[in-house]
């Protein structure tokens, strides 16, 4: 990589800090590609075609609108245009570098914290993408672990588990994904290792360890709940760790999960939702004390992604879990059907590969590319 690159995984680190005046972020994306989907706290400029056809001169209007005292990231599609751009400002004097691998790249981001850090929650590892939304675990005791909703980029949890002399003795997902390709199977298969997944989501997989409701898996000296929690799919599950709830797709910090990616008619999508406010009924039920840790985020900017169940009754930024505190199942239904965003990108053929109906191509790591929708709202 160029010293006129900067990795993706830095800038994460930077803006992770909060402190947006050590890193100006400066997409040069079309303006409908960034309405899509972009860094959070970047600056749009869409410049994207004139800098294919090797035309700054919007740019260079705009040079007095970009900061002199601050690092400028560049960032386009895949880092080709974003470099033009980078250069061009340098050689205007300001201290410009391309994000290397463009939003590919940063889609690929995957940034782990200890929760003992922050919480009181010990033996848990949060892997976070920040540039897709999605939240993945390694869970331990003694030196077994379990990895829980992985990513295709599996050799991230195998260094995750190396850096803590851990092994990994069983891979998890809590549902059939439908919005980024799950590397489960293969980090199982890698290490001959049980691929754990509910019934009712395993499509056409062999080699399965069906997961039941109140069932268990072990490590250390300690054990994963089970809890069946349908809606989102009809084989979502959570898991409870002591004092942790690791949510899934049922339970997010600001909504639940969409119950329209099995079927989107409109009487599924009831069914499905009266479904989803028992399972969020049952996990309401749980003490106040329990840590939500969920399976996606949109635009939190908290590290780790983490809150009490206690804080997310009493905030109001989870309106859809109001309507279950109250037993209002009416409401909550209808706010889902009426609210609705768009699918994730390429749904179907995500969920056709993590069912084993289909092989990965070789585009495996574009499908998932794009904004997190997995939220009802």
């Amino acid at each position: 990589m160029s010293n006129m690159n900067l990795d993706p995984a830095t800038v994460a680190r930077c803006l992770e800090a909060g402190d947006h005046t050590d890193l100006f972020v400066l997409d040069v994306r079309n303006e409908a590609d960034y309405e899509e989907w972009h860094i959070e706290g970047s600056t749009n400029l869409p410049i994207y075609d004139e800098l294919l056809e090797y035309d700054y001169s919007t740019l260079e209007d705009h040079m007095e609108d970009l900061p002199t005292d601050t690092e400028i990231a560049v960032v386009c599609v895949a880092g080709v245009t974003s470099a033009r751009a980078a250069e061009f400002l340098r050689e205007h004097g300001f201290d410009a570098k391309s994000i290397d691998d463009g939003m590919n790249g940063w889609g690929r981001v995957h940034r782990s914290y200890d929760l003992a850090d922050a919480t009181d929650l010990k033996n848990i590892v949060q892997v976070v993408r920040p540039g897709t939304g999605c939240i993945s675990y390694l869970v331990h005791d003694g030196d077994e672990a379990v990895v829980v909703d992985p990513s295709q980029y599996i050799d991230e949890y195998l260094n995750a588990a190396d850096e803590r002399d851990l092994e990994i003795v069983g891979v998890a997902d809590t549902h059939a994904h439908a919005d980024h390709v799950s590397g489960a199977r293969r980090l199982a298969g890698e290490l001959d290792v049980p691929y754990y997944l509910h019934e009712a989501d395993a499509g056409v997989l062999n080699g399965v360890t069906e997961l039941a409701d109140g069932e268990t898996i072990a490590l250390g000296e300690r054990e994963l709940e089970v809890c069946h929690t349908p809606g989102h799919t009809p084989g979502s599950v959570s898991f409870l760790f002591g004092d942790a709830l690791l949510s899934g797709d049922t339970l997010f910090l600001r909504s639940v999960g969409r119950p329209d990616l099995e079927d989107s008619s409109e009487d599924a999508i009831r069914e499905a939702s009266s479904r989803l406010f028992d399972s969020l009924e049952r996990l309401t039920d749980l003490e106040d004390e329990t840590v939500v840790l969920p399976g996606h985020f949109s635009d939190e900017s908290i590290r780790p992604l983490a809150t009490e169940l206690g804080n997310l009754r009493e905030e109001a930024t989870n309106e859809l879990l109001r309507y279950v505190e109250d037993g209002d199942e009416s409401s909550f239904v209808e706010t889902i059907v009426e609210s609705l965003a768009d699918e994730p990108a390429n749904y179907n053929e995500i969920k056709q590969i993590n069912w084993g109906k289909e092989q990965p191509g070789g585009d495996v790591e574009a499908l998932e590319l794009g904004p997190n929708n997995c939220a009802a709202n």
